[in-house]
C-alpha cells in the first residue's frame, strides 16, 4: 500500500470516528444510536408488513381476484375512503379557529382551551364511543331534547349512520388536527402579521395572505393524521355505525375473527395500506405545489 493510499485510509478512519466538526456526532456513533430505532423498525413494522403481504398471496392471487369480482368490497373501500376524506376536512374546519385561538390568546384562557383538548384525549375512544351511542340512540338524549321541544314527534333514526360515524370520528380525532396546527401556528413570529397590518392589510387579508400560507405544514400534518387515523378506525366506527356504515378496519376483523380467512383479510389490509400510501404522496404532491412544504421541490 502506497503513501497516498494510507493518507485516505487513515482520513477515512478520522472522518468515520471523529466527524466533520465538534457539532456532528461521528458517523460511527451515529450509527450505533440509530441501531435501536432502525431494529425496532424493521422487527416491529417491516416483517410484520412483508409477512402480511405474503400471506395475502398465499393462494396465488386468489384473495385480489375476489376482491376485483366482488363489488361489496369496492364499496367498502370506497365508503372508507369517502368518510376518512370527510372527517379530516370537519378536523381541519373546527380545529383551525381552536389552534388559532390557542396559539393567540393570553395565557389563562389559552390553558382553558387547552384544558378542553387534552381532556377528551386522555379519555378512553371506548368510552367516548359509547357516549355517542347513549346521544344517539333512539331513546338518547337528542331525540328526547327533539321531541321535548316539539321538533318531531317519532325518534329519528340517527344511530348507525354514516352521518353517525363521522360525528363520533370528528370528535375522537379532532385534538390530532387541532395540535399540529396549534404548534405551527405558535413557531410564527407576530411581527409577521403586525407588518402586514402596517402596509394596509385588514386583519383578514393579512390572515389569507401572511398566516394561512406559512400554517400549511401544520395543516397538512393535522389534516393527513387525521385521514390515515380515520382509514384504520375500527372501534367507533363498530359501534356508532354498524352492519350498515362498515369500513375496511371493521371487514378486515370480520374476516379475521369471525370467518377466519386469514388470506383475504391479509389482502384487504395490503389493499388498505396501499391506498394510504398512494393517497399519503399525492396530497404531498399537491402541498409541494402550493409551496407549503418546503422540503419537496
Amino acid at each position: 500500500m502506497n503513501a497516498v493510499s494510507r493518507r485516505s485510509l487513515s482520513s477515512w478512519w478520522l472522518r468515520l470516528h471523529h466527524g466533520r466538526s465538534a457539532k456532528s456526532y461521528p458517523p460511527a456513533v451515529s450509527l450505533l444510536l440509530v441501531s435501536p430505532l432502525m431494529a425496532l423498525l424493521i422487527v416491529g413494522f417491516l416483517y410484520p408488513v412483508a409477512r402480511l403481504v405474503q400471506l395475502s398471496f398465499t393462494n396465488g392471487g386468489e384473495p385480489y381476484a375476489r376482491l376485483v369480482r366482488s363489488g361489496l368490497y369496492v364499496g367498502v373501500l370506497t365508503d372508507t375512503i369517502l368518510i376518512s376524506a370527510t372527517v379530516a376536512i370537519l378536523c381541519l374546519v373546527l380545529g383551525y379557529p381552536v389552534a388559532l385561538a390557542m396559539a393567540r390568546l393570553r395565557r389563562p384562557v389559552a390553558l382553558l382551551v387547552a384544558a378542553c383538548v387534552f381532556i377528551p384525549l386522555w379519555t378512553s375512544v371506548l368510552i367516548r364511543s359509547y357516549a355517542w351511542v347513549v346521544l344517539l340512540q333512539r331513546n338518547g338524549l337528542v331525540n328526547d331534547l327533539l321531541i321535548t321541544v316539539g321538533l318531531i314527534d317519532m325518534p329519528l333514526r340517527l344511530l348507525y349512520t354514516h352521518g353517525a360515524v363521522i360525528l363520533a370520528m370528528t370528535h375522537v380525532l379532532l385534538p390530532f388536527a387541532i395540535l399540529p396546527i396549534q404548534a405551527t401556528l405558535r413557531s410564527l413570529p407576530a411581527d409577521l402579521t403586525r407588518a402586514a397590518s402596517n402596509l394596509g392589510a385588514t386583519p383578514v387579508r393579512a390572515f389569507l395572505l401572511v398566516t394561512l400560507p406559512l400554517s400549511l405544514p401544520g395543516v397538512f400534518a393535522g389534516t393527513l393524521l387525521c385521514f390515515v387515523l380515520a382509514l384504520g378506525f375500527y372501534i367507533t366506527p363498530a359501534l356508532v355505525g354498524g352492519p350498515n356504515s362498515m369500513m375496511m378496519a371493521t371487514l378486515i376483523g370480520q374476516q379475521t375473527l369471525v370467518v377466519l380467512d386469514w388470506p383475504f383479510a391479509a389482502a384487504l389490509s395490503t389493499l388498505l395500506l396501499t391506498v394510504s400510501l398512494v393517497l399519503v404522496a399525492v396530497f404531498r404532491r399537491a402541498l409541494a405545489y402550493n409551496k407549503g412544504f418546503s422540503s419537496v421541490h
